[in-house]
């Protein structure tokens, strides 16, 4: 094996023996070849061994070449290095990145680029054209649920025209970043015009997935886990708050949402007073759904409480959102649990791990769906928790 290149800025790269680090086990003969191909690349690019390790353990090491061009080059920065070059408050950052509906790494993570920098200046001139922070962060919630729509179908094009054209392990992984590059530059006019076709299309999408979920057929559709989480008493707070008020809960539940939808669990939108998310990862979904409710108890007296509905069953993608039995089920469960509580259909129950603990709740009978549905408290299996009455 060569050694590796030299990368940045008078660095070397240490040679590294992938096969005793275990990165080319259950491989052989052109596959082989393949993955030793790829990581000799990665590592000269200047990933690290423990980064290599990872994604070969979770089967991603194809996926590595487009997060390098997707993440960006250069100097990386904290939060507060970002706040600092950008004259904004680091508190204000991070909460814009959680209303964007991205994760929030730690304060001593440099992870942002210097187009962190860029868009945080951008806040900073919003601020100084006299744009209140709370309505800044109303609109970073809009654009970050509809970018991550427009994200997922994006990323679903690219991967299905690439791996169509078939290929190994290194060739899909560079097949998938150059369509990364070429992609990004067309974002901007592209979504200037969809923009102003925005309606029409939707309104044409949900005509028809409706008909297509009124005759039966879920083409391409999915196992999912579905889930609605509401504020108990919105409508009554709704009489008694002024609009500004109500907007501000609003909103906090669509940042505690976000928070929670860790990959594989998705934000799929916010319709009012609930939040709605999916994910084919059943336990990861409860896990989400019984942290939403915990971190809505934690914001004291003034938030209202939160229930959340889940069940499991096929349904279909398009266009972003989710159609289909779980999805509909999931909204019927929510509006008769307790507040406080994560009611799950029998599906849910039966498809999850051993890390839970469950109570029966009865059968009901839910409006819009056929037969009585058996429903379950879920909780943590926290063997200090006191046992159910």
């Amino acid at each position: 094996m060569s050694p590796p290149a030299p990368y940045g800025p008078g660095l070397t790269h240490v040679a590294i023996d992938f096969e005793r680090e275990g990165l080319l086990k259950g491989t052989r003969g052109k596959a082989r070849e393949a993955r030793l191909d790829l990581l000799q690349e990665l590592a000269d690019d200047g990933v690290s061994v423990e980064d290599l390790r990872q994604a070969v353990s979770e089967d991603r090491l194809a996926l590595l070449p487009v997060e390098r061009v997707l993440e960006g080059e250069g100097r990386r920065y904290t939060a507060a290095e970002v706040g600092e070059r950008a004259g904004v408050d680091e508190d204000l950052l991070r909460r814009n990145r959680l209303a964007l509906g991205l994760p929030d790494p730690g304060p001593d993570d440099a992870a942002f680029t210097e187009e962190d920098v860029k868009a945080a200046k951008r806040i900073a001139a919003l601020r100084g054209a006299g744009l209140p922070d709370e309505g800044i962060l109303e609109v970073s919630r809009v654009i970050g649920l509809a970018l991550a729509q427009v994200a997922a179908a994006s990323r679903a094009l690219v991967a299905q025209s690439t791996l169509a054209e078939g290929g190994n392990e290194a060739e899909v992984g560079r097949r998938l970043a150059e369509g990364a590059r070429e992609l990004g530059p067309m974002m901007g006019p592209l979504l200037e015009y969809v923009l102003n076709l925005h309606l029409r299309e939707q309104v044409r999408s949900d005509v028809i997935g409706r008909a297509e979920i009124r005759t039966g057929r879920l083409p391409g559709s999915q196992e999912v886990t579905a889930c609605f989480a509401d504020m108990v008493g919105f409508t009554k707070l709704g009489e008694e708050l002024p609009p500004e008020e109500l907007g501000a809960l609003t909103g906090r539940l669509g940042e505690l949402a976000s928070a929670v939808a860790d990959p594989p669990v998705r934000l799929v939108k916010m319709i009012g007073d609930a939040a709605m998310l999916v994910s084919p990862d059943n336990d990861a979904l409860i896990d989400a759904a019984l942290d939403l409710v915990e971190r809505s108890e934690a914001e004291g007296e003034g938030f209202p409480p939160l229930r959340a509905g889940l069940a499991r069953s096929a349904a279909l993608a398009r266009a972003g959102d989710w159609y289909g039995r779980p999805v509909n089920l999931a909204s019927r469960i929510t509006g008769i649990a307790y507040p406080g509580s994560v009611l799950v259909s029998e599906d849910v129950r039966d498809a999850a791990g051993a890390s839970f603990r469950w109570s029966f709740a009865g059968e009901r009978r839910l409006k819009g769906i056929d037969g009585k549905v058996r429903l379950f408290r879920v909780r943590r299996d926290d063997r200090e928790e006191e046992e159910e009455e």
